[in-house]
């Protein structure tokens, strides 16, 4: 997912008419009379040099002096920067430090309230060292970008005090330890990327009862079942991919936001049947449940996913007849059953590579079909047994409706 964007509209909020350049390799942004009959901008990083229309005064400069203090104490903690990344990263103008983005104040509307540092981006700077407690002081702070370094350690507990961040990016570093908690306490967070990181251990109930939109927990280490909150997520994107979760999928499963578009649970443990309420994401674009050992046959309400494009099956022990309302779903774009024990498919399913559409279906018990399972591991079919509680198909499935 990309996420300039975020950065773009949390500038463009603070612009209501005209744009212009200042000297000194800022960009500044006129945004027209205020109090006083003055004129106040708005002001990028890396070119304000202390002489621009929002240099810092009055309750602005004392805001300035803390980001100060806290960009500091941060530089102090990081002991590798070979790419000289923070050579900027001198004297009190923290607007003009590499990767820090300044923005007139969104609670200071005077003339004099000047520029507040609004987001930190050092995406691949290759930095070693930790977070400081410091960092809170940056509290009209709204992004803060760190893909791609090598930060480790724990994230501060006083981070629960920047009020303004909704994007924390801490993918692809080396921060270990339980799930950071006091992420969950960012009051206005709406995305949350920790993915590629060595977190382990279960993840809070409370994870899922928050307003966050993206859910990026991948390539860590952690473990458990999933929460039962996890039908309380509001998220559009979840990805859990890589981990090592466990056991089956919560009964809430299913009752999630109709705004989901992607979940993703790829190469972990989960165990049971693929829930009656996967039926319900209507909306949803990308369902993987690839490399788990889930059993039992696919639920009718799969029909119901009328826009998705990715479904990926493959490698579980699922089985039966890979129904005909499957292959018939519209916006496929990739069908993967791999590596399961399905019997039989129909001839709709057939019509998917007349369709542009990607379908493997080796190594099932397919009769009459190449690449398939040997005849003797086709003869005991794991999870034969298992009751997946389906609903009667006495009455027409209705979707959404479950």
């Amino acid at each position: 997912m990309e996420k300039w964007w975020l950065l773009a509209l949390l500038l463009l909020s603070v612009i209501p008419i005209e744009a212009g350049f200042g000297v000194g390799g800022g960009v500044g942004v006129n945004v027209g009379p205020v109090a006083g009959g003055g004129g106040a901008g708005v002001w990028i990083g890396g070119g304000i040099n202390g002489n621009g229309p929002n240099a810092p005064s009055g309750s602005s400069a004392s805001g300035l002096d803390r980001a100060y203090t806290a960009l500091q104490a941060w530089k102090s903690a990081i002991s590798e920067d070979p790419s000289k990344f923070l050579d900027t990263w001198v004297g009190s103008d923290v607007c003009s430090y590499k990767g820090v983005f300044c923005a007139d104040s969104q609670y200071e509307v005077s003339a004099a309230s000047g520029p507040v540092v609004a987001g930190i981006d050092l995406n691949h700077a290759n930095l070693k060292g930790t977070l400081v407690k410091e960092l809170s002081f940056l509290t009209e702070m709204s992004l803060l970008h760190l893909n791609s370094n090598r930060f480790s350690g724990t994230i501060p507990d006083t981070f629960k005090d920047l009020t303004s961040l909704q994007e924390l990016d801490l993918s692809n570093n080396y921060f270990s330890g339980s799930f950071p908690t006091v992420t969950l306490y960012i009051p206005n967070l709406i995305y949350l990327d920790l993915r590629f990181n060595s977190f382990s251990g279960p993840i809070p109930e409370d994870l899922f009862n928050r307003r966050l939109d993206a859910i990026f927990l991948n390539n860590n280490q952690f473990a458990g079942g999933l929460p039962e909150s996890l039908g309380n997520s509001q998220a559009s994107v979840i990805n859990l991919a890589n981990n090592k979760f466990s056991g089956n999928f919560p009964a809430s499963f299913g009752f999630m936001s109709n705004k989901l578009k992607e979940i993703l649970f790829l190469n972990n443990q989960l165990t049971g049947c693929i829930p009656e309420g996967v039926g319900l994401f209507t909306d949803i674009q990308v369902f993987d449940v690839s490399f788990n050992s889930l059993m039992g046959h696919l639920p009718d309400t799969i029909s119901c996913l009328q826009d998705i494009e990715v479904l990926n099956l493959g490698h579980n022990k699922l089985s039966g007849v890979l129904p005909e309302m499957v292959c018939s779903l519209k916006s496929l774009v990739n069908l993967t059953v791999a590596y399961n024990f399905f019997s039989g498919f129909s001839q709709e399913c057939a019509k998917l590579f007349y369709r542009n559409v990607g379908f493997d279906f080796s190594l099932n018990c397919i009769p009459g079909r190449n690449m398939q399972r040997p005849q003797p591991e086709c003869s005991l079919i794991p999870g034969g047994g298992l009751n997946c509680l389906r609903i009667p198909g006495s009455k027409p499935l209705v979707c959404g409706s479950l």
